[in-house]
């Protein structure tokens, strides 16, 4: 388990949206973890991106080492590579499970996550379907390698999304006051995800 910055990871454009080494050093250490994922994923040697093997009729995810219960937080997520039929981005509290039989929006299928399935832009809690996101008529679908930015309020208790520098807007409001980790599930074979964390978000 590497316990500090990889060269691979400084040597790509994975966090060439932060300004400073300390900025990527605290990055590193809000990445996934490699001890807080399901068996069917591994942390690449970046440090910053989930592989997902091609294992049949499974959802999997992977939660971030440090959770938050104050604060205003930022971080990036992209998928290289198919969605699939369920890629969901979100929030998760330490007991919601990170991996089930079946391809399901595992992030959402219960009260202690939060999720936004980015295949049909449907927003996941408990469950169920909490309407579309963004609030738009034909909101564009994601496509491969878009960043899209996660804003977790813990002030507010919101959780708001942003694509490129536009706002999309609130998804989530009323989260519970307990530590929350940045998580996501998958389901398609050899498909990758990354997450960056930025710090505190920027307003404007």
């Amino acid at each position: 388990c590497a316990r500090s910055l990889a060269e691979e990871a400084l040597r790509t454009d994975i966090l060439c949206n932060l300004p400073s080494y300390k900025a990527k050093v605290r990055a590193f250490q809000h990445a996934f973890s490699t001890n807080d994922c399901s068996r069917n994923v591994y942390i690449k040697k970046n440090g910053f991106t989930l592989h997902r093997n091609p294992i049949a009729q499974s959802t999997d995810g992977a939660r971030t080492k440090i959770g938050f219960s104050e604060g205003r937080h930022a971080w990036e997520v992209w998928w290289e590579g198919p969605l699939g039929t369920v890629a969901v981005i979100g929030i998760a509290t330490k007991r919601a499970p990170m991996q089930c039989q079946g391809y399901v929006a595992l992030l959402g299928s219960d009260d202690q996550s939060w999720g936004w399935n980015l295949v049909d832009n449907n927003l996941l809690h408990n469950g169920e379907v909490n309407g579309s996101f963004p609030q738009c008529n034909n909101a564009p679908k994601y496509q491969i390698g878009e960043r899209i930015r996660v804003i977790l309020d813990m002030e507010d208790k919101t959780l708001a999304f942003e694509r490129g520098y536009e706002f999309l807007g609130v998804a989530f409001r009323g989260l519970p006051k307990v530590c929350l980790y940045p998580a996501v599930s998958a389901v398609y074979g050899n498909t990758e995800v990354t997450l960056v964390y930025l710090g505190k978000p920027l307003d404007g």
